[in-house]
C-alpha cells in the first residue's frame, strides 16, 4: 500500500490518499492539521487532448519512431499529464500511415505509455484549404473528408483514433461525421471556413467539440453571422481553448468561458513539436517557424501568426483561474474531467476504486508569473499507482 498526504484540490482539506497496485483504496480527511498550507495540492492527473509533439519531434512526421513516442509521453508526465491524445496535424497519407503505426507500436511496447495515450487526435487533413482557417497546415494536403482513408488510418493505428477535427464546409462532411460518430469517434469542428448552416448541420450529424475555438480562423470576419458566433452559441458543442496567454487575449477567454460555461470548456496545450526548445528559427513540417524570446511559436518572418504552442497545460489552468476569475476546482475541471467527457471516457475521481492517476502540485503566489513554464509546479505524478515523475510528499 502506498500513500501520500496533500491538500485536496476541491476544498483545500488535507487528505491521506492510499492506493494498492493501480487503484485507489482509501481517501481520508485529516482533521486539526497544523499549517496545512505547507502541503502541496493533489488532483486527478491532467488530460491534454491536443499534443503535437515535443522537444524537436512532431507526431506527424516520417521520422517518428516508437521510441520517440515513448519519450514524448514520458516527458509529459513531468507536466502532470496522465492522459493525452498524440495529435497528427495535416500531412500526406503516407506520413499518417507511418505515424499511426509507430504510436500503436509504442503503446504495445510500454503499458504505462498505453495507459497515458487515451486515443489519437487527427487534426486534419480534412480541414479548410483557405489561408487563415488553415493556419500552419500545409495547403497541398488539406482535403475533403474521406471515409475510406480514415478506415485505413484507424486500422493502422490499432483502433486508437478517438478524435477527428475537420471542417464541415465540404459536401462529404455530414456523411463522414455520422459514420465516425457511430464508430465511437468524437468529431470536432476546427480550421474551418464553413457557413453557419454547415456548422449546424455538422452538429446535427453528431459533432460535439470546437477545436481551439478562436484560433485557426480568418484574420477578419463579418460582424455577424459568422462561424465563431454559431459555435459559441451552440450548446451541443463543447469548446477547447488554448489559454497560454498568446493564442487568445484575456477578455476573449473570459467571454468564451462565460458563454460556454465551465462544464463545456476543455483546456488544451496544443504543444508543438518544437516546444521545449530554446528561442530561434526552426524548420517544421509546415515550413519555417520561429520561437520568440517570450515563448511564442510563430510562422517565421513575422510575430502575429502562430504556428502552435510551447507552454504546458498546467500553465493554461493557472492562466484561466486568473483571466476568468475561477476557482482552482473550476479551472481543473476543464483539464481533467471535461476532456474525458468529450472523449466518452469515464471521469477519474479521488475515490476508492478509481485509477491511481494523480498530480501533486503547487500554485504560484502571484500572477502573472515570471516563468510561465513553471506556473503549475508539479511535485509528483502518479500513473496507475506508479510514481512516474518526482517524489511523493510525506506527512
Amino acid at each position: 500500500m502506498q500513500q501520500l498526504v496533500a491538500r485536496r484540490w476541491l476544498d483545500g482539506q488535507v487528505v491521506r490518499i492510499c492506493w494498492q497496485a493501480d487503484r485507489l483504496r482509501r481517501v481520508e480527511t485529516l482533521r486539526g492539521v497544523a499549517h496545512p498550507e505547507q502541503y502541496p495540492l493533489v488532483a486527478p492527473g491532467l488530460v491534454d487532448i491536443q499534443i503535437n509533439g515535443y522537444a524537436g519531434q512532431e507526431f506527424s512526421s516520417p521520422k517518428l519512431t516508437a521510441e520517440k513516442v515513448i519519450e514524448i509521453v514520458r516527458r509529459m508526465w513531468a507536466y502532470g499529464i496522465t492522459g493525452m491524445c498524440p495529435t497528427l496535424t495535416t500531412q500526406s497519407d503516407e506520413v499518417f500511415q507511418h505515424a499511426l503505426g509507430q504510436i500503436d507500436e509504442a503503446c504495445r511496447q510500454d503499458l504505462l505509455v498505453a495507459a497515458s495515450v487515451l486515443g489519437v487526435h487527427l487534426e486534419g487533413p480534412f480541414i479548410s484549404r483557405e489561408d487563415g482557417p488553415r493556419g500552419a497546415h500545409p495547403a497541398q494536403h488539406c482535403r475533403a473528408p474521406d471515409w475510406n482513408s480514415f478506415q485505413r488510418w484507424q486500422q493502422r493505428s490499432g483502433g486508437r483514433v478517438r478524435l477527428v477535427t475537420l471542417s464541415p464546409e465540404y459536401d462529404q462532411a455530414v456523411d463522414f461525421i455520422r459514420r465516425a460518430v457511430s464508430s465511437g469517434v468524437t468529431v470536432a469542428i476546427g480550421h474551418t471556413a464553413a457557413s453557419c448552416e454547415q456548422i449546424l448541420e455538422a452538429v446535427d450529424a453528431g459533432a460535439r467539440l470546437s477545436t481551439h475555438l478562436g484560433n485557426g480562423v480568418h484574420r477578419t470576419l463579418p460582424r455577424h453571422p459568422n462561424y465563431l458566433w454559431t459555435q459559441l452559441a451552440e450548446d451541443r458543442l463543447m469548446a477547447s481553448l488554448i489559454a497560454d496567454g498568446y493564442h487568445l487575449p484575456q477578455e476573449v477567454v473570459r467571454v468564451m468561458v462565460r458563454a460556454k460555461g465551465v462544464q463545456r470548456c476543455v483546456l488544451v496545450s496544443d504543444l508543438a513539436g518544437l516546444a521545449g526548445l530554446p528561442p530561434g528559427e526552426y524548420e517544421s513540417s509546415g515550413g519555417p517557424v520561429e520561437i520568440l524570446p517570450d515563448g511564442r511559436l510563430v510562422i517565421a518572418g513575422q510575430r502575429q501568426l502562430l504556428a502552435g504552442a510551447s507552454l504546458p497545460l498546467g500553465t493554461g489552468v493557472v492562466n484561466t483561474m486568473h483571466m476568468v476569475q475561477l476557482s482552482l476546482a473550476q479551472a481543473l475541471a476543464m483539464a481533467t474531467e471535461n476532456p474525458l467527457r468529450v472523449l466518452g471516457i469515464p471521469v477519474r475521481e479521488l475515490l476508492p476504486g478509481h485509477w491511481a492517476d494523480l498530480v501533486v502540485f503547487r500554485l504560484p503566489d502571484s500572477w502573472p508569473v515570471q516563468d510561465p513554464q513553471t506556473a503549475f509546479s508539479v511535485v509528483a505524478t502518479v500513473l496507475r499507482g506508479q510514481v512516474v515523475f518526482g517524489n511523493l510528499p510525506g506527512e
